[in-house]
């Protein structure tokens, strides 16, 4: 079965080089039972991958069972994997078989596995390197015969730095890794899945296929697309939906595009000019150096203006300045207060001005996040699952803050 065929088969689209690489590769590891670990951002289709190995797998035959291992709470994923017996823990009323046990002879597919507790990737572990795992409260040891297929779309080397993720369990998973390219990095194919999608909804909602312009098939293709393919998706129903002639125009597309959602002010939304070369990084900087030259000629007005004979310092701050005190917060956090003072006098009305003093804000990272968890929470009246995404983190990584900050 050629390339053509197996995208034709489970729906892959795309001709790009990246998705091309990635998909042969799957296709080579697919007739052996070696671990792979799928990485590649929420929304690109890692599922899609996983499902390939398994159907061109001696497997195929086999049970396949996919598992968000970040959407299982960390008191019962162990059970959900591994089962547990009846009493060993309050509300196991039966005893109870994991998946390790009724997928045997089949596929798991582990998605989000950067999410699971240490506990329980130490009982993973222990599958990987022998085929035997016990049961939740049990102490009998069971074989198991299952291809594990795991993903992510987090670093897991950084994760095991900072003691989050068991390093040998990484290398375990990691024998042979798949890159699934974002969207952004296909860009020949954005246009092409989109099409795709448009004609279905066409036929789901018995109306025309939408259309796109010039300018708006640019737009749509020049745009970073964080949620990838699945974001792309749904822009296409809703135009599919809300546009009534179907003919769609850049205004009329970009109405529907999320505004992209970043650490940085909302002005560095698509830059042009003497900012589109430089990283975010180079960009606060940046900012924060016109800021302190704005400062300075402001000074220098004012003393122009009180007929002040003496030189104005308006030497500029640095990159090695803030070299040292630089976080994701530090453009709100570089604020200053400007304090003078007057000093009159009935012969000679001589005006003192002291030296602006920068007053820089806490640049505690563990306060920072405390705020940001409490901004997102007071947002969503306390709904933890729409806080967790707007931060950007999983429901039960916001549940373990919350409880380690004592947020309750």
């Amino acid at each position: 079965m050629n390339i053509q065929d197996i995208k034709q088969r489970f729906e892959i689209i795309g001709n790009s080089s990246l998705l091309n690489y990635s998909l042969v590769t799957a296709v080579k590891v697919a007739p052996t039972d070696i671990t792979v670990l799928i990485n590649g951002e929420s929304g690109v289709g890692k599922e899609a991958f996983s499902k390939v190995i398994h159907a061109l797998s001696s497997r195929k035959h086999g049970p396949f069972i996919a598992v968000n291992c970040g959407a299982i709470p960390e008191g019962t994923i162990d059970s959900e994997l591994f089962g547990h017996e009846k009493g060993s823990f309050t509300g196991a009323l039966d005893t109870r078989k994991g998946y390790f046990e009724t997928v045997n002879g089949g596929t798991i597919f582990l998605d989000e596995v950067g999410e699971l507790p240490l506990e329980t990737q130490a009982r993973l572990l222990r599958v990987l390197e022998s085929g035997e795992f016990i049961k939740v409260g049990s102490s009998k040891t069971q074989k198991t015969d299952v291809r594990i297929i795991a993903a992510t779309n987090r670093d897991l080397l950084d994760y095991s730095a900072s003691g989050k993720f068991r390093e040998d369990l990484y290398y375990r998973l990691s024998t042979v890794p798949i890159k699934v390219p974002a969207l952004r990095e296909r860009k020949e194919d954005i246009h092409l899945l989109f099409r795709k999608f448009s004609a279905d909804f066409a036929e789901k909602y018995k109306s025309k296929p939408v259309l796109l312009d010039a300018e708006a098939q640019q737009l749509l293709i020049n745009y970073r697309w964080p949620g990838n393919i699945r974001q792309l998706k749904n822009v296409a129903e809703q135009l599919s939906v809300l546009d009534e002639d179907k003919n769609v125009n850049a205004i009329e597309l970009r109405q529907v595009l999320p505004i992209e959602k970043s650490g940085i002010p909302a002005l560095f939304t698509g830059l042009a000019g003497e900012y589109s070369n430089l990283s975010e990084r180079d960009i606060f900087y940046k900012v924060l150096i016109d800021l302190r030259k704005d400062l300075n000629e402001l000074k220098g007005v004012v003393y122009g203006m009180l007929g002040n004979s003496n030189p104005v310092n308006t030497d500029i701050v640095t990159q090695n300045h803030f070299s040292n005190t630089y976080t994701e917060n530090a453009f709100n956090n570089a604020s200053t207060s400007t304090h003078a003072t007057h000093a009159s006098t009935a012969n000679n009305n001589v005006i003192e001005i002291v030296e602006a003093q920068p007053v820089l804000e806490s640049l505690s990272l563990e306060q920072q996040e405390i705020e940001m968890i409490k901004k997102a929470l007071n947002k969503y009246n306390g709904k933890r699952k729409k806080a967790a995404n707007e931060l950007g983190i999983s429901e039960r990584t916001l549940y373990r803050k919350i409880k380690q900050y004592d947020l309750e």
